[in-house]
Parts: C-alpha cells; sequence; structure tokens
C-alpha cells in the first residue's frame, strides 16, 4: 500500500503540528546540504517557529555573509528597476532600437556634441543599457528555444531509431521462420520415406 498523500493546510493538532515541524526542518537542513554539496553552491536557510526560536543553516562560515550577498542583489534589482523606470519616461523611450542607436551616434558626431545636456546623455546611457538588457534576455530566449528543439529532435531521432530496430527485428525473425519452412517442404513425403526404407530392408 502506497503512502497516503498529505494534504497541504495547518495541522489543527498542537503535538501533530510539533513533530511534522521537527521532522520537516531536519528534512529541509538536510536538502539544503546536500544542494551546497552536490551543486557547489552557497545555501542559506533560516526558519523561525512559531515560539521565534531560531533554526538556520550556513554551507559556509557565515550565514551573515550569505545574508549580506542576498541583501546586496536585492538592492541592485532595485536600482536596476529605478533605472529603467526614469528611462521609460524619457524622450527617447518611444523611439525603437534602431532609430535610438543613430540619434546617438549622430548626436554624438555633430560638432557641439559636448554641449548636449548632461540629462539627455544620462536618459541616452540608460536606454541604451536597457535595450542592450532586452537584447540579452531576447539572444537567452532564443538560445534556450533552439536547445529544446534539439532536445526534442533528439528525442524523435531516437523514437525513430528504436522503431528501425524493431522493424529490422521483426524482419529478421520472419526470415528465419521462412527458411525454417523451406527446410521443411524439402523433406519428401512420409509414405516415400517409408517405401525407401523397406526397398532398403529387402535389399538387405
Amino acid at each position: 500500500m502506497g503512502r497516503r498523500k498529505v494534504e497541504i493546510k495547518r495541522i489543527e493538532d498542537k503535538s501533530c503540528r510539533q513533530v511534522a515541524f521537527c521532522k520537516r526542518r531536519k528534512g529541509l537542513m538536510k536538502k539544503a546540504k546536500e544542494l551546497s554539496i552536490l551543486c557547489d553552491v552557497d545555501v542559506g536557510a533560516v526558519v523561525i517557529s512559531n515560539r521565534g526560536r531560531l533554526h538556520d543553516f550556513s554551507s559556509t562560515n557565515s550565514l551573515t555573509g550569505i545574508l549580506q550577498r542576498y541583501e546586496g542583489h536585492v538592492e541592485s534589482e532595485k536600482e536596476i528597476s529605478a533605472e529603467i523606470k526614469v528611462a521609460e519616461h524619457s524622450k527617447y523611450s518611444s523611439m525603437k532600437m534602431g532609430e535610438l542607436l543613430q540619434t546617438t551616434e549622430r548626436q554624438l558626431e555633430e560638432p557641439n556634441a559636448d554641449s548636449l545636456p548632461v540629462t539627455d546623455l544620462i536618459h541616452l546611457e540608460k536606454e541604451l543599457q536597457t535595450t542592450l538588457m532586452q537584447i540579452r534576455s531576447r539572444k537567452t530566449h532564443l538560445l534556450l528555444e533552439y536547445v529544446k528543439g534539439l532536445h526534442e529532435r533528439e528525442k524523435m531521432l531516437q523514437e525513430e531509431n528504436k522503431l528501425l530496430e524493431d522493424n529490422r527485428a521483426r524482419i529478421k525473425k520472419n526470415i528465419n521462420v521462412n527458411e525454417m519452412s523451406m527446410d521443411f517442404t524439402d523433406l519428401p513425403p512420409p509414405h516415400i520415406l517409408c517405401g525407401q526404407e523397406r526397398v532398403t530392408l529387402d535389399f538387405l
């Protein structure tokens, strides 16, 4: 009998809830340790019980270091999002990528390029960064789609190869059966064999 599927909802019984918490907390920490070892990554896990007790795991010597790195990534993401929002309100945001590049190149080649307002240069820089991010995102998406197509093609070729192998085995089996049938048909009828044996005995 298989294990009964546990419904994911709050366990009402207090003692059962505490037992489940202890078991699953240990399982979570074990999985975090295995992930850090198998994949050679830095892993940090923090669990706070309903009583306020802290349980943590760190694959490095310091969980604080992992949390600081996490906060740094979050702050970087916020700054990028803020820059994108500012760039969206610039006068260049309505331009397409080609138009933006042509405008930037044309303005930088003008004799009075040094007199361009700083705000315009900042907007241009942010627009170019945003466009570059979009290009990289599009490139990554296309590469993933290409790899996915290769995997599907590989799977289809494997299925076709298996089908050919099955057909080959079936044809080989049929040839063997036909050869056995031809061997039996080459034998003379039983009454002729008996007659030949009788003539041989009479001769003796």
